[in-house]
């Protein structure tokens, strides 16, 4: 372990330090410390962490299933602590970094609401840092896959860039000039909940047209549903894939029998595209990005994907043949984006946390030597 480790405060100073970090996330990137840290990605299904380097390589990586979402939050933070702990049986890890899917406050230390786990305004940062010895950061996964692409993927180079994730639903995060948007309230970024179709299909979230609704994986997969509950002729393909089990019809699958040349599964995918193309020509208009870049495990669907999505948005383009388009592009970084972007981020927090301990050292320092001369002055009286 590091030496400033070795002066770390445990208790409320250690807790005020950390707070005070995570309020000021601003820190340049190019002169962050070239440690490793552990970046952790918790979704509904998996928790995965690695030990990334300041060059965003993984040098090990470990996975386990979430917990149960009925179960405690602190049973997920214990699966946290345990992976840390493991990674750090073998590795030098200097700080912490935490994609979580849901909503993080402004301060990176509470998460708000989490659809897939039982937290509700939980104190993830606060209480993470009580039982690591290192400097925790906390994030939203989309938030954190985007800085990954930014900084290693898709995204290098770029001065304004958003990013949409295509899963279960649709995630998104806006960065401008190497800083992440998070707005007011730490929420910005949930693409997936802006209405394109007034009335239309009802969303989890409680609101109906939803883009989620008509563009994510939920959305293929209930389309492809539908048509084979209904026995359509175009379904035959994949209702003898699947033997006649529907709930067995997944994302993959669709991709995979579209890869195939399954007309249905090219036509669903092309449908999901386009309205992926009508919600880009939607942020362009809003926010005029320089780049969009799509990840998500949707994504790895490509050309079937983001073919029609690129048609689409050059069609649907407010002032389209006068003004200049923004690139679209696929992400490069796959699943592990939010695991690399969180690491990244806990880099900068690295920094400033060694800072803090570096004039904590140097203070006791200086009143070590203080009271050995007043010592000495009154041995000499």
């Amino acid at each position: 372990m590091s030496t400033y480790r070795d002066f770390t405060h445990r208790g409320s100073a250690r807790a005020t330090v950390l707070r005070t970090v995570g309020t000021r996330e601003r820190r340049s990137h190019l002169t962050a410390p070239r440690v490793p840290t552990v970046g952790i990605d918790i979704g509904g299904t998996k928790v995965m962490a690695g030990v990334v380097d300041a060059d965003g390589n993984i040098l090990e990586k470990v996975r386990t299933e979430t917990p149960d979402k009925s179960k405690s939050p602190r049973v997920v933070e214990d699966t946290i602590v345990e992976l840390v702990l493991d990674l750090s049986d073998r590795h030098d890890v200097h700080a912490v970094g935490i994609g979580a899917a849901g909503w993080v406050d402004a301060d990176r230390n509470r998460v708000l609401f989490a659809p897939h786990l039982s937290w509700r305004n939980e104190p993830l940062r606060d209480r993470l840092a009580g039982r690591l010895a290192v400097p925790v950061l906390v994030d939203n996964d989309a938030n954190s896959a985007a800085w990954a692409e930014w900084r290693f993927g898709a995204g290098r180079d770029e001065d304004h860039l958003v990013m949409i994730t295509l899963g279960t639903g649709i995630g998104g995060a806006i960065l401008e000039d190497g800083q992440v948007k998070r707005g007011k309230y730490g929420v910005a970024g949930e693409f997936g909940h802006m209405q394109v179709v007034p009335g239309g299909h009802r969303c989890p979230c409680g609101n109906r047209g939803c883009w989620e609704q008509y563009s994510s994986g939920n959305a293929l997969v209930r389309e492809a549903k539908e048509l084979a509950a209904a026995d359509s002729p175009v379904a035959y393909g994949i209702i003898e894939h699947v033997k006649g089990n529907i709930s067995e019809i997944s994302g993959p699958m669709i991709t995979e029998l579209a890869r195939e040349g399954d007309a249905m599964c090219i036509e669903l995918l092309q449908d999901i595209g386009q309205w992926l193309g009508v919600g880009i020509a939607n942020l362009a208009a809003a926010l005029d990005p320089s780049c969009f870049v799509i990840g998500g495990g949707v994504s790895a669907a490509d050309d079937l994907l983001i073919g029609p999505a690129r048609d689409a948005f050059r069609r649907h383009l407010t002032g389209r043949g006068y003004r200049p388009e923004a690139r679209i592009a696929r992400a490069q970084l796959g699943p592990e984006a939010g695991m690399v972007g969180a690491a990244d981020l806990a880099r900068l927090v690295a920094r400033r946390f060694r800072r803090a301990n570096r004039r904590r050292v140097e203070r006791y320092e200086r009143y070590a030597r203080y009271v050995e001369a007043r010592r000495t002055t009154q041995d000499s009286a």
